[in-house]
């Protein structure tokens, strides 16, 4: 039994009032962690979408597909088909029957026990997996404003993001607000480092800022790539604002010990899962992602 396996066990055997659902499969292109190299575009717009962003990115989704991320191409891949079994357990979460007990359950904090796990790489594919959904729309806020990794993998830049907006009252919600050439994809970067970033995450302007994350759109879910919840505060932070957790390890590599302390830091109500990066299958297939959810 693997260790994530072994965490799922314990959490279900002392949570017996909720239901667990697992699903898995295989790929051989998902090892990838680094940066790509592409060609940003940043242009100035009136609006875009449904929002009042100032901005917009031109992704270069030629490239992420060629790095192994979720493709919005016509062709069928396997690392689509897996994170289309991954993100219909937290759409179901963030408008079916479980949504009524959670607090804001179409926000989804993204993080893992260590840094190097590949959280980054699954909160982006978690993305532009629910931007291809045709009633949905996705925000995603690199939330790790100690190293952010979202505009380093994107190769996407702008001067101002989530720690600009909530140290000045100067600084919109639109002037972070990035839309991109995917239709339903809309980015926020972590902007200047600061060294107050747990104070500045759990202020009164964040919660209101929240706040308007899950409710101003009934039909978007937003994910925050967060810092691992190890050896920091604002991961913490962040989870008593999101209804969802989406844990990333990678087997034979985090420690049972490292899981059960990271479950211990998020709100007892909240709605955990698993997401298994770089999991050796015995089917062939090689490298691959499995998803098990369980409710803390």
């Amino acid at each position: 039994m693997s260790t994530i396996e072994k965490a799922v066990t314990k959490l279900n055997r002392d949570n017996t009032g909720r239901s667990e659902s697992s699903a898995q499969q295989s790929s051989e292109q998902l090892q990838v962690h680094e940066p790509i190299a592409v060609k940003p575009q940043v242009v100035q717009e009136a609006s875009a979408g449904h929002d009042n962003s100032s901005h917009t990115v031109q992704l270069n989704l030629a490239m992420l597909e060629k790095n192994n991320f979720v493709s919005l191409s016509k062709e069928r891949r396997l690392i689509n088909e897996e994170y289309r079994v991954i993100k219909r357990k937290l759409i179901n979460n963030a408008f079916g029957a479980l949504s009524k007990t959670l607090q804001h359950p179409n926000l989804i904090l993204v993080t893992s026990s260590r840094p190097g796990e590949g959280k980054t790489f699954s909160a982006i594919n978690l993305a532009l997996s629910i931007a291809l959904e045709q009633d949905k729309t996705v925000l995603l806020v690199d939330a790790d404003v100690l190293r952010p990794n979202v505009s380093k993998t994107l190769n996407i830049s702008h001067n101002l993001g989530l720690t600009d907006y909530l140290q000045s009252t100067d600084v919109t919600v639109p002037d972070i607000l990035l839309s991109t050439n995917v239709e339903r994809l809309k980015l926020i970067t972590a902007g200047s480092p600061h060294h107050l970033s747990t104070e500045l995450l759990a202020s009164e302007r964040m919660s209101q800022l929240v706040n308007e994350f899950a409710s101003r759109y009934s039909d978007r879910i937003v994910i925050f790539d967060a810092p691992p919840l190890l050896g920091v505060n604002e991961t913490a932070v962040m989870a008593a604002m999101c209804g969802q957790a989406v844990i990333v390890v990678e087997e034979n590599r985090t420690r049972l010990a490292e899981i059960e302390q990271s479950v211990s830091l998020l709100p007892e109500e909240m709605a955990v899962g698993f997401l298994i990066n770089k999991a050796h299958r015995n089917q062939g297939k090689g490298y691959g992602y499995g998803y098990y959810y369980g409710a803390s």
